[in-house]
């Protein structure tokens, strides 16, 4: 090969190698970044918290924290917070005449609502308001969060007509009096309705003075 053959294939050569460093990185470049997608970091995960912990609630979620209830959810459970954080004395209550209704031939008392956060208590009241046009008319069946027996953890709402029927006859032998006329799944605890018989009952939540601001 001649000098000045030598001297003009040397550009192609500094070509070739150029390409071939752009492969090459261009590989590791894809290599990376299939591992970052196979391994993503915990910052890249919208629902990630730190530490490795369970995935976080978006603000706002109303959940069994807040006194949801789950479907099927007793007098008797005890896992969740809508029933164990009701007041103790209404729930011994609560559970003692469950027990006796269930010899009535009558299931045990199924929880519909009880002990409310006051974020789950004012979600419901601002439901309430769009359902009755006002405020006004809302509280006659949703309390205040700062009146609410329920936020308080003084009041439960039980489901089934059997049962509510049987609390309605045999209710005040244990102190459980419905409070409204317009709930009859609205129960309290009324320790003086075992010697005395219940008190006479609101036409609802708006005319009970421990409701009015």
């Amino acid at each position: 090969m001649t000098r000045d053959a030598s001297a003009h294939m040397k550009p192609h050569r500094r070509t070739d190698i150029r390409k071939i460093g752009l492969l090459v990185a261009a590989l590791i470049i894809a290599a990376l970044g299939c591992h970052a997608l196979a391994f993503p970091s915990p910052h890249m995960s919208p629902t990630a918290s730190p530490g490795g912990a369970r995935p976080m609630e978006p603000p706002g979620v109303i959940d069994e924290e807040d006194g949801v209830v789950p479907d099927g959810t007793t007098v008797f459970d005890t896992d969740v917070p809508a029933v164990t954080r009701l007041e103790p004395t209404l729930l011994a209550a609560l559970r003692r005449a469950a027990a006796d209704a269930e010899a009535d031939g009558v299931q045990a008392f199924r929880v519909n609502s009880g002990h409310r956060s006051e974020d789950y208590q004012k979600q419901l009241l601002d439901e309430a308001v769009d359902e009755y046009g006002s405020e006004e008319e809302a509280v006659k069946w949703v309390a205040t969060p700062e009146t609410s027996a329920h936020v308080s953890g003084d009041a439960v709402d039980i489901g089934g007509s059997d049962a509510t029927a049987w609390l309605s006859r045999n209710g005040s032998a244990y102190g459980l009096c419905q409070t409204y006329a317009n709930e009859p799944w609205h129960y309290e605890l009324r320790p003086e309705a075992v010697g005395h018989g219940c008190p006479a009952m609101y036409d609802n939540a708006a005319q009970d003075p421990r409701t009015q601001r």
